[in-house]
This record gives C-alpha cells, sequence and structure tokens, in this order.
C-alpha cells in the first residue's frame, strides 16, 4: 500500500518574499500589505513553522531561497515539483513566469541522490503550449487509492491533468470550484485536503451539483469526509497536509489561521484520528496567498 502522508518535508526560506503581481491575477486569496517590517516578520513566520513542525517530531529538511533572481513566492515549493511513493519526481508547467524561476536543480539531485527516487517526469515543456499544472497546488493526489482531484482554473488545465494521470496510472476527478465572487479558485490544496483516514472539503465552492455529489461520493468511498464552508475556506482550513512524524504517527498541519475557524465538533472529528500541528503564518497568508500546505514539499521516501 502507498503512503499518503509524506516522510518528510521541503521547505524554502524565502529571500525576497512579497506580493506578487503576476499571480495575483488568478489568486483572490492575495492582499498586498504595507509594512517595513514584512521581511523580518516573513522570515520570524517561516523559522517558527520550521521549530513548530521539528517539535512535533517532522522531519524538515530547510533550503535557502537565493537572493537573486528576485522570487517572491518561493516559499511555496509545492507547485514546481512533487514526489510520489513510486520513485518519481514530476515537475511542472507553472502560469506566473517569475515563478518559474523557483525551480531548484539542487533539490532535484538531492532527492535522486540521497532518497532513491529512481524517475524523473519533466512537464514543463507545456508552458511553451500555455498550458500549466501547478504541483500539489493543482493536483490532491490520494496515492493508496491512485486518484488525481483537480478543480479547473487558469492555473489547472483539465486535459493535462488527464494526460498525467494516463501516465501515471491514477484516475482523474475534477470539477468546478469558485469563490464567493464568482471567480475560480486557483488552487485545488484552497478547497481540498486529503489524508490516509479524512478529508477536508468545502464543497460548497463547487456550483454544479452533480459534480459536487461525485466529488463527495468519491471522497466518502474511503475517507471520513468534513466539510467547510466558505468562511473556513477563506481561512486556509482546507489549506493542510497530514504528514508523518518520528514515531510514525501521523499530524495534521495547519495554519493558527485555519484552526481557528474550525468549530469544536470539526476539531473533534480530526483529533479522532490526528494530532493537530498549528504554525502561526499570518502575513505569509495574507500577502502570498496560500497557507501550511502550500509551503511543505512532501518527501515520500526515507533516505
Amino acid at each position: 500500500m502507498s503512503s499518503q502522508a509524506p516522510h518528510s518535508i521541503i521547505m524554502i526560506r524565502p529571500a525576497n518574499f512579497g506580493y506578487n503581481v503576476e499571480t495575483a491575477k488568478s489568486n483572490s486569496f492575495q492582499n498586498s500589505l504595507e509594512s517595513n517590517n514584512i521581511e523580518s516578520t516573513v522570515l520570524a513566520e517561516f523559522d517558527g513553522m520550521v521549530r513548530a513542525l521539528r517539535s512535533a517530531g517532522i522531519a524538515v529538511d530547510v533550503y535557502d531561497d537565493s537572493p537573486l533572481p528576485i522570487k517572491p513566492d518561493a516559499v511555496f515549493p509545492n507547485n514546481w515539483f512533487s514526489t510520489h511513493p513510486d520513485g518519481k519526481i514530476i515537475t511542472y508547467p507553472m502560469l506566473a513566469e517569475n515563478r518559474r524561476l523557483e525551480r531548484r536543480q539542487d533539490i532535484i539531485e538531492t532527492l535522486t541522490n540521497h532518497y532513491q527516487y529512481s524517475s524523473i517526469l519533466d512537464w514543463t515543456h507545456h508552458e511553451n503550449e500555455q498550458r500549466f499544472l501547478e504541483g500539489t497546488g493543482s493536483i490532491i493526489f490520494d496515492h493508496i487509492h491512485k486518484t488525481a482531484y483537480a478543480c479547473e482554473s487558469p492555473r489547472t488545465d483539465i486535459k493535462l491533468l488527464e494526460q498525467l494521470c494516463a501516465k501515471i496510472g491514477y484516475l482523474p476527478i475534477s470539477f468546478q470550484s469558485h469563490g464567493l465572487d464568482g471567480t475560480a479558485i486557483y488552487h485545488t490544496n484552497v478547497m481540498l485536503s486529503i489524508g490516509e483516514d479524512i478529508a477536508l472539503v468545502c464543497a460548497e465552492s463547487i456550483p454544479f451539483e452533480m459534480e459536487k455529489r461525485l466529488l463527495l461520493k468519491a471522497l466518502k468511498k474511503h475517507h471520513k469526509v468534513i466539510e467547510l464552508d466558505f468562511s473556513q475556506m477563506n481561512q486556509f482550513a482546507c489549506n493542510c497536509l497530514e504528514v508523518e512524524r518520528k514515531d510514525q504517527k501521523n499530524a495534521l498541519v495547519m495554519s493558527t489561521t485555519a484552526k481557528n475557524s474550525l468549530r469544536i465538533d470539526q476539531i473533534e472529528k480530526i483529533e479522532d484520528y490526528l494530532e493537530i500541528v498549528a504554525v502561526t503564518i499570518p502575513t505569509i497568508e495574507t500577502i502570498g496567498g496560500g497557507s501550511a500546505r502550500c509551503m511543505m514539499a512532501g518527501i515520500h521516501l526515507k533516505k
């Protein structure tokens, strides 16, 4: 059986975090903040998250972002590559040109040399066709049941998803997902998270009833489904990741903002299966438009 929760994670310590004008066109979760201390605040949030994860027994490898070229979203590495329990690494085509600069050959070499990843599937050439699929932002993989979930957006080409799934032997399940203003949710991992036993989903963001029913049916086949509302989604409650700890028990990593949006009964349902590890990253969330899950690239093989 494939492991759904990664054994460890990679995080990128940002050098020039900031409001990304290029990505804001499709990410309604981003907000510009005026502050003279953003850099120090963001680094404090990042370092605090790393400490919290390590204190919870989660293995974290940290890479420093390079100062040049400037990469305002380097802190979100899960969009340019993903790793898989069968030894694959996939690199992805990304919509914003300044995000393509985030790709790190040194990280790929570390994964192949020290984690025994043996197969690299490079899909970045689809950028030349203006077709995009942004890693585990666009795709929520259920590795155990060989299923890949995605909501269509400017960053998520469903035909490309289907081609990838045919290549790696996964069943694609796609749907529409919109915010309250009717715009497409930019990344699936904002409205859906799938672990080994539970799934968190903002089903009310799916405007078409048939797609909603089909998604919930697929999720409920293998998972305890916890439905969240628009307000909770907007506070990143679905943007979380189940990760293995060193004691081989799993934890659900989410932001403090996300956890505080949950009702007591929802927290209790999660804690029937997992400990929640909450990290405090409000500046990164507000400016970057992504939360804890976006900051973690999962590694499924051990050294």
